[in-house]
């Protein structure tokens, strides 16, 4: 930890740990259900749905492709996720939530959503938004700045317009 209070050492140390606990908390709120935090981001990304490209889904999930491939068929298998030749792009697949998924993630949805609210997260500088929701909004924007190309990727994950 470094002696001037708000250095770069602070920031990385701080978001690492926050992110490693809340990783720590919600995995526990998921373990009941046998999901791991990656497969979450999965049903959270395609709970849209719209349909997501594996590209994609690789991407938002922060997964290899191979793992995401492993994961995706474990989804499969347990009916929450099911894949279809992208109709736009016959060369991308893209994954869906099935009935089941939608189900389990609106309410694996509330347990999470629960669970981060007895965090008690304040602070919002925003007037009518959560702070958890202004806290994101803020992450967002750092990862935005850190990290331009993200908006590129977005965007070729998206497809070609229409």
């Amino acid at each position: 930890m470094s002696d001037v209070p708000g250095a770069p050492a602070d920031l990385l140390r701080s978001l690492t740990r926050a992110e490693r606990l809340l990783s720590r908390r919600l995995g526990a709120v998921l373990a009941d259900d046998a999901l791991s935090i990656e497969a979450w981001r999965v049903l959270c990304l395609l709970a849209d749905g719209q349909g997501h490209p594996m590209s994609e889904v690789s991407v938002e999930a922060s997964l290899p492709p191979g793992t995401l491939t492993k994961l995706v068929d474990h989804l499969v298998d347990r009916n929450l996720v099911f894949r279809r030749i992208d109709p736009i792009d016959r060369r991308r697949i893209r994954a869906y939530l099935t009935v089941r998924g939608r189900r389990e993630h609106a309410r694996l949805d509330e347990r999470v959503r629960a669970s981060i609210a007895e965090l008690g997260i304040a602070g919002s500088s925003k007037p009518g938004v959560p702070p958890a929701a202004d806290l994101v909004s803020q992450l967002d924007d750092l990862i935005g700045r850190l990290d331009p190309a993200r908006q590129r990727v977005h965007a070729d994950a998206a497809g070609p317009h229409r």
